[in-house]
């Protein structure tokens, strides 16, 4: 995972009902980083010196679970997660056709996320989905048996939706 950290000055009294149950138990971290990337969309440097303050924990720690779980993010996401599945049927079945269309028609690569903050691209193991393969789920929604002119079907749709809003 990549370790760049964005700096912002978080509203940290967002963390204070997690905190308040949780800060003095011990290995709760797990759940008060989760607690804070769900406000927060993703765990900023403050967030990480804040938690670490009022666990006991030095940054390194917090920041140490932080970059070890994959399913924590250092940097904002855009508003349409793309997670595509790498396991090996998705491989087998032509996953790298799909992240290639991905790339080509965003401009973005894994772990990038586009301009315009729309769209985030994160490779992943496995999404258990290996009968739809390939397949990938974009904000909780599952997209299977994919091709690449299906995939950029599905990408063009939500821009479309996010200029008529």
């Amino acid at each position: 995972m990549d370790c760049t950290c964005q700096t912002v000055n978080s509203d940290l009294s967002l963390l204070e009902p997690v905190l308040r149950e949780y800060a003095e138990v011990p290995g709760s971290l797990i759940t008060i980083l989760q607690h804070a990337q769900e406000t927060y969309g993703y765990l900023p440097i403050d967030v990480i010196y804040h938690v670490a303050a009022r666990t006991g924990s030095t940054p390194a720690k917090v920041l140490g679970v932080a970059t070890f779980y994959t399913q924590f993010r250092l940097k904002p996401v855009g508003k349409y997660l793309i997670m595509l599945c790498q396991g090996t049927a998705c491989h087998v079945n032509g996953s790298q056709k799909i992240e290639k269309t991905i790339q080509e028609e965003l401009g973005i690569s894994d772990g990038e996320t586009t301009p315009d903050g729309l769209f985030t691209l994160k490779n992943v193991a496995c999404l258990g989905c290996c009968s739809l393969s390939p397949v990938m789920m974009i904000n909780g929604e599952t997209y299977g048996t994919l091709t690449p002119s299906k995939t950029l079907e599905i990408l063009r749709g939500l821009k479309k939706e996010v200029e008529k809003a």
